[in-house]
């Protein structure tokens, strides 16, 4: 569906415009997509696509961000996502996305949108790409064995156990929690039941 030039260009953009530590990062997020989604029956090239682009936002000035998200979501992102880079940049993405590469799959470009804050209903691509940024195999971090474990058996389960990893880490750096990954991680609880006793 996506040509090997058009992998091949982002690629090389995006080699200029990330430190080599993030651009590594991305080229396993891509590859750790594919799998899962080989694994889970999904889209192994929207998956690794969508793997690919997540991050290319990622070491934009806060301002540029914000431009980018604008064009994409308008006013209707919340005012902490706005100011916050580290919850941005996925949303920023898109617009690099659909405007430099011409990706106007709204399944891709809601996978890069919500691959850090996730979404109250994530469609499965969705949450191959939010499970691995996680899992990736340059990812070091106390817990992540057991998410790539999980990621093999489970993939709701290891999307509930991203939420809680996360959180228990702003917890132990006496950092602010984005409610919304609260809120998200909530939703992903409820569907689960739901998804056991439908």
């Amino acid at each position: 569906m996506y040509s090997t030039e058009l992998k091949e260009k982002i690629k090389g953009d995006l080699q200029q415009s990330l430190t080599g530590h993030r651009y590594t990062h991305v080229l396993g997020v891509a590859a750790a997509a594919r799998q899962l989604a080989v694994r889970y029956g999904s889209d192994a090239d929207k998956a690794e696509m969508a793997g690919l682009l997540h991050d290319a936002a990622k070491q934009k000035r806060l301002e540029e961000m914000q431009a980018l998200a604008l064009r994409a979501f308008g006013d209707s992102l919340d005012p902490v996502i706005m100011q916050t880079g580290s919850l941005l940049h996925g949303y920023a993405a898109v617009t690099v996305a659909k405007e430099q590469y011409g990706i106007d799959d709204a399944d891709v470009l809601a996978a890069i949108a919500h691959h850090t804050t996730g979404a109250p209903h994530m469609s499965q691509l969705e949450k191959i790409i939010f499970v691995a940024d996680y899992i990736e195999a340059g990812r070091d971090f106390d817990g992540v064995d057991h998410l790539r474990a999980l990621a093999k058996e489970d993939l709701d389960k290891t999307v509930l156990a991203g939420y809680d990893s996360t959180i228990t880490h702003l917890l132990e750096q006496d950092k602010t929690i984005f409610v919304g990954t609260v809120v998200n991680r909530n939703a992903q609880i409820l569907s689960m039941g739901e998804a056991r006793h439908g």
